[in-house]
């Protein structure tokens, strides 16, 4: 039975992977990106999670390209801005945590190590630690990125142990190359671990997006789509944007009587301050 809680849409409008040359309507320059942000709110997300490029177009952790494109976001919609920290290893500590003193509302972090796709994606315990002591000490709520079960284990224990600044948010990530598979079967094994009081979004990675997200609306999760994860709108079609891929979703939602969240109710949902 789907339940009538309000869905919230997280949209990750650029990452920072994709080139160009990947997808061509990749948004780059702060105002592209900025663009990129308000039209997917404007399509439904209330939730824009946020990388963003230097000059030359490549991912950049600059605290003052965050506050430039932030500001101009806030300045024309009131969606909720959540922060990447990062986990490639041509980035410092200090580069992932800079921009969290800006006081975004939220951020993302990433609850252990992997295989990612070529990549290693690196989070030892010392940079969980101090990130969230970052994120804690700048009154930004945390969203947990879980790729796999071992992430959800270390989560749970770090919630035990109260480590996390409260409140925090979880994200399933399924689909990445080194990850869990994005199967509907590994998103009920994560779901079954949880408190049923918990929040938490899934991020279907490639073709997975769409299949994840419905099946998120069905069990009373939160769905992520953006071209971050997922830069095809039907096989071999490029979405046109990450608003197309929001606005999708959204409309299925309601088709099957779920309320898309509108800000105030995601942050009122999420426990920030409104």
């Amino acid at each position: 039975m789907i339940t009538e809680k309000p869905l919230i849409i997280t949209c990750p409008v650029v990452g920072a992977e994709l080139t160009k040359t990947d997808y061509p309507n990749l948004p780059s320059t702060p105002s592209e990106i900025v663009e990129a942000a308000v039209d997917a709110a404007e399509a439904g997300a209330s939730i824009i999670h946020l990388h963003v490029r230097d000059e030359k177009g490549n991912p950049s952790q600059e605290p003052a390209i965050f506050q430039e494109v932030t500001e101009e976001i806030k300045r024309r919609t009131d969606v909720i801005v959540q922060y990447s920290t990062r986990g490639d290893a041509s980035v410092t500590l200090e580069q992932r945590c800079a921009p969290l003193f800006l006081k975004p509302e939220m951020a993302a972090l990433a609850m252990g190590s992997m295989n990612y796709g070529e990549d290693i994606f690196c989070n030892s315990p010392e940079t969980i630690d101090r990130v969230l002591e970052c994120a804690g000490s700048n009154g930004v709520m945390v969203e947990l990125q879980i790729y796999d079960s071992a992430m959800l284990e270390t989560a749970l224990r770090y919630e035990r142990e109260d480590l996390l600044p409260l409140p925090f948010h979880l994200n399933f990530v399924l689909g990445i190359r080194g990850g869990m598979e994005g199967s509907v079967q590994n998103l009920a094994f994560l779901v079954s671990k949880l408190d049923r009081r918990s929040e938490w979004t899934v991020s279907g990675i490639g073709g997975e997006q769409l299949p994840l997200a419905l099946h998120a609306i069905a069990m009373g999760g939160h769905a992520r789509v953006g071209i971050e994860d997922n830069i095809f709108y039907a096989k071999d079609t490029f979405a046109r944007s990450s608003a197309q891929l929001v606005e999708r979703v959204a409309a299925i939602s309601l088709q099957a009587g779920r309320p898309v969240a509108r800000t105030a109710k995601a942050r009122e949902m999420l426990g920030l301050a409104v």
